[in-house]
């Protein structure tokens, strides 16, 4: 294929945010189709991307198959799994935004059907490259820390409403609450830094509904490295610990401040913009000993490449950004976490 021609079903936050603009940037890429019915975000989509075709169903993206590569799944966690059997089917690689899918048979089934068809399938793991992620790889690779015991992540923010209304009416079996949203990319982070892991103990809480989806998170996990994972999920925090704390036998790493990234696309800055990626110094972490610690430069965050390393595996046979069995490992701690 010449050019991927993509569509892009759902253009709320991630699809605004996350898809369509590093889609846009790539000239490997075409931006063909956006599902939405939603007049606002129509409207930022003939904006914003005036050569795509807008269309209001996925029947109607179906008719259009024969014209496609890549389908790209943004929409409420219960909508994975049918969508992206249906684009396989169709004859699309597919993109699934984080969770993955709600129940893990789903995802295995997935992964047959994309094998039977002869099909990509991927996972939109995005903070695999977080510039603060990447840092700390980084330390871990060169060794500047020693033998690593416990590893501390957090996602926390201070959000008293639920705004989105399917939000707040999902619940687990939904792929509704905290765990669902972010539990994806702390458990996946942890993983891909510390291998396999096992739940060791876990405190769910709902604070902002009765009854409502989980809010306050933690989970507790026991690698076969001996490493321990402490992960944390808040949407009520009026003051946020550190992102990362990572204690090793010669040396520690704090980091406080979430990646740029998201920020700076919401804002209007593009993948493509000198700038994209690039910490201030003032939130750069801290390397070492309470009283000798120095600040380390933050790498630069860098989203693109997850669709840089997918354009290669559709075009060159490379490997996908991202296996969907990876996801589906950190999805199962998620599913026995619900239960334990």
């Amino acid at each position: 294929m010449d050019t991927i021609r993509t569509a892009l079903i759902g253009f709320g936050l991630g699809g605004r945010v996350f898809h369509a603009p590093f889609i846009n940037a790539n000239s490997r890429y075409s931006l063909d189709v956006v599902v939405t019915s939603n007049k606002d975000r129509i409207s930022q989509v003939q904006e914003q991307y005036p050569s795509a075709r807008i269309v209001h169903t996925v029947d109607e993206l179906w008719q259009q198959m024969d014209h496609l590569d890549l389908v790209v799944v943004s929409t409420p966690p219960a909508t994975h799994a049918p969508l992206a059997e249906r684009a396989l089917r169709e004859g699309a690689a597919v993109v699934v935004d984080k969770p993955f899918v709600v129940d893990s048979a789903d995802g295995e089934r997935l992964i047959d059907i994309a094998r039977e068809e002869g099909q990509l399938l991927t996972v939109f793991q995005n903070r695999r490259w977080d510039g603060d992620f990447l840092t700390v790889r980084k330390l871990l690779e060169e060794g500047k820390l020693g033998t690593v015991r416990r590893f501390e992540s957090r996602m926390e923010t201070y959000k008293p409403l639920v705004t989105k209304p399917w939000k707040a009416a999902s619940r687990s079996e939904d792929g509704g609450g905290i765990l669902y949203d972010l539990g994806p990319h702390l458990i996946d982070q942890a993983l891909q830094l510390f291998g396999e892991a096992e739940l060791a103990h876990v405190e769910r809480a709902a604070h902002r509904e009765v009854e409502g989806p989980d809010d306050d998170v933690f989970l507790a996990l026991r690698h076969s490295s001996g490493v321990i994972s402490h992960l944390w999920m808040n949407a009520l925090a009026p003051q946020a610990a550190p992102r990362f704390r990572i204690t090793g036998s010669e040396s520690a790493y704090t980091k406080w401040g979430v990646d740029v990234q998201e920020a700076a696309v919401d804002a209007g800055m593009l993948p493509t913009d000198p700038g994209y990626g690039v910490e201030d110094r003032l939130a750069w972490g801290l390397l070492g000993f309470d009283h000798e610690a120095t600040r380390l430069p933050t790498e630069k965050g860098t989203y693109p490449t997850f669709y840089e390393l997918l354009a290669a595996a559709l075009q060159d046979g490379g490997e996908v950004p991202v296996d969907p069995a990876d996801s589906l490992r950190a999805h199962r701690i998620i599913e026995a976490a619900h239960t334990f």
